[in-house]
């Protein structure tokens, strides 16, 4: 991905992997591990991780975020935040859900998101995935604006398709922000058009 030939350029070519990719709407923390420490790469993916995102509750799409066309749900009354709560209370635990049709889960060995970019249906099978919390920071119809806490391997996007489907509105995901994964925070993080070249011991953190 690009962020990654980014810091492997910055790092005068040294070996770079990531813990966790974005989506490409997506901003935030994407923690990045040169040298030895791309050993680490599976235990930081399994850190738990702090979004803040903004649901848009008035359309699916078939992408689950703002990249697809619009599929428009009437909706007379809209939700109260009363209820918006109770269903939110329901996507807190272990739960259920199917990744997005536009993802690079692989089905008989082939990207989702190649065979759906091609029309091709796709079938994929509900997973669990664990969820900490959610917070509601602002509710103003039609957008929810939600902090969710999860483990690895959660779909933001199957989530605003999931609590929209739930409370009978539209539901894809409008923004998202990566606010942390484990102990690495948005507040410590560089952004690309700030990262000194070449890279020195003191600009990196310790994994």
């Amino acid at each position: 991905m690009d962020v990654v030939r980014h810091v492997r350029r910055a790092a005068g070519g040294a070996k770079t992997g990531h813990a966790g990719t974005l989506d490409p709407l997506a901003t935030g923390v994407l923690v990045c591990c040169l040298g030895r420490a791309t050993k680490q790469v599976d235990t930081l993916m399994g850190l738990p991780k702090c979004y803040e995102v903004s649901i848009d509750l008035g359309a699916f799409t078939a992408t689950d975020d703002r990249e697809g066309d619009r599929e428009e749900v009437e909706c007379d009354v809209p939700p109260t935040r009363d209820t918006v709560d109770a269903v939110l209370s329901r996507f807190v635990g272990d739960i259920e859900q199917v990744p997005p049709a536009y993802s690079a889960v692989h089905v008989g060995g082939r990207r989702a998101y190649a065979m759906a970019r091609r029309g091709e249906k796709v079938d994929l099978p509900a997973r669990t995935v664990r969820v900490d919390g959610i917070d509601v920071i602002q509710y103003a119809w039609p957008i929810l604006d939600l902090c969710i806490r999860c483990g690895k391997g959660t779909y933001i996007r199957s989530m605003a398709r999931g609590i929209g489907t739930t409370l009978g509105t539209g539901g894809h995901l409008a923004a998202l922000c990566r606010t942390a994964v484990g102990h690495f925070i948005l507040d410590d993080a560089v952004a690309l058009n700030q990262l000194k070249k070449p890279l020195q011991q003191e600009d990196l953190l310790e994994v």
